[in-house]
């Protein structure tokens, strides 16, 4: 029996038709309503102009859904990636049903959460996979720049829901945050996935020219040695509370010569992110200098959420409580200029209210993704912003590494600010803009770029 092959391209009117090979054995109706299905799935680029370029459906056989299928499938990597023309990339996604077609499974959609396309984000309705008729396969595909980078996670449901129009952002949020617990990650994406900050499940996804990560590619892989870290509990009379420290350090011949680097959301780079093979890497390879690295644990996202947006007791009682315990526990310099906070979200608008407020402790932040628009969300500019404008933090000029996504459009925005008022204010600021969106997956890279940057002076 002949292949089905199927591929779709542009008509003179803008519009998308099929080119169809229909094997033999195959009804006109089934294939129709196969062709329907995918026709009705193909994405355009956000924001782009001009027709859908040629996409390949070569995956579409008459052997869909079979078990060889799938492994030949598997074995060519999924998520698919093609070149798609003018830069980007066509990826499609697969999901396979546990419980078979749709003869025997309750499942009615696959939703795909991407952050930054698809996610809660966006003033658009949900996006689902969709199933081959008579098989368990479901899939979706959506074109994205050849240089992005992020995370993704897929949310079975037994809910047929559909959306018409533009939803409404407070009720579509609400949907998605009652979907979250369902999410889990690509069971078919070979490379390590984690728990993101809302606890779901989610998976990677790199197309070709995103920025150089090759550092992450054993801890992808699975393949990461097990460097042991110190743990320690902080016990902070000023806060009232307890919570984990973690404490590596990345070379040992000269310990009170070390700078100092303390990270924000520390659970997330001990164990979710874990990050001390990355920086061994690249302090072997002398592209970053031998220094000490301080985790520190979020507790819980309510203390997050309490503590890290520019909260003086926490950072009060960091300087009383920890920092003195930090040099029995780890060497290091102790010098202003060569200790840095770096943090994501709020954790990055904490670092930098902590370099602008205590430039004695703090000589330098690195800041990902910082959400400047605090503390009224969808205003994108927040108090520490407004501060600035006023006239404020311009006694001790500090240096502050800024990165966002441009997927992310309110913390893009309020970043972009943030860096004019720094700089207007005598500080040294660099800003790098990355394709993602509120992504670890970007923050990852941009957290050692940071660290390069910013002790570049001492290799």
């Amino acid at each position: 029996m002949r292949n089905i092959r199927l591929t779709t391209e542009a008509d003179e009117a803008g519009g998308t038709r099929a080119l169809l090979d229909v094997g033999a054995g195959n009804t006109l109706l089934q294939m129709q309503i196969i062709i329907n299905s995918i026709l009705h799935n193909i994405r355009a680029p956000s924001g782009a102009s001009g027709p859908v370029n040629k996409l390949s459906m070569t995956w579409l056989t008459n052997e869909t859904g079979s078990d060889s299928w799938w492994r030949t499938l598997q074995q060519q990597g999924l998520p698919l990636i093609e070149p798609a023309g003018r830069g980007e990339c066509g990826v499609t996604f697969f999901w396979r049903d546990p419980q078979g077609s749709e003869a025997t499974s309750s499942t009615r959609r696959v939703w795909i959460n991407i952050t930054g396309v698809t996610d809660h984000h966006q003033r658009a309705a949900p996006r689902s996979l969709s199933r081959i008729p008579g098989t368990d396969v479901w899939f979706w595909r959506t074109q994205l720049p050849a240089s992005w980078r992020g995370s993704y996670c897929l949310m079975p449901d037994s809910d047929p829901a559909d959306f018409e129009g533009e939803p409404d952002m407070t009720t579509l949020r609400a949907w998605w945050r009652e979907k979250f617990p369902t999410a889990q990650a690509d069971a078919l994406n070979p490379q390590r996935g984690w728990a993101g900050g809302r606890g779901m499940h989610v998976s990677p996804l790199h197309l070709p020219d995103a920025p150089d990560q090759r550092v992450w590619k054993a801890v992808d892989s699975g393949r990461a040695p097990a460097l042991p870290l110190q743990h320690h509990i902080w016990h902070s009379a000023r806060l009232g509370n307890r919570r984990s420290v973690w404490i590596y350090a990345t070379g040992d011949a000269q310990p009170t010569e070390r700078p100092l680097a303390l990270l924000l959301d520390g659970q997330f780079w001990a164990n979710s992110m874990p990050i001390a093979w990355p920086l061994q890497q690249l302090t072997d390879a002398g592209e970053l200098p031998p220094a000490v690295y301080v985790m520190i644990d979020i507790i819980d996202r309510e203390h997050r959420s309490r503590e890290l947006p520019c909260n003086p007791d926490f950072w009060l009682a960091l300087q009383e409580e920890l920092l003195p315990q930090l040099q029995g526990w780890a060497p290091h310099r102790v010098s202003a200029a060569e200790t840095l906070v770096s943090g994501q979200s709020f954790g990055g608008l904490s670092s930098v209210y902590a370099v602008l407020n205590w430039p004695h402790h703090f000589g330098g932040a690195i800041s990902l993704s910082g959400s400047f628009w605090w503390p009224e969300r969808g205003q994108p500019n927040g108090r520490l912003i407004q501060q600035l404008q006023q006239g404020e933090y311009r006694l001790a000029p500090s240096r502050i590494y800024l990165e966002a996504g441009r997927r992310e459009q309110l913390i893009f925005k309020a970043n972009q600010q943030l860096q004019q008022d720094l700089s207007a204010a005598g500080h040294q600021v660099v800003f790098h803009p990355v394709d993602g969106g509120h992504d670890a997956l970007c923050w990852r890279g941009g957290l050692l770029n940071g660290l390069k940057a910013m002790w570049q002076h001492l290799l």
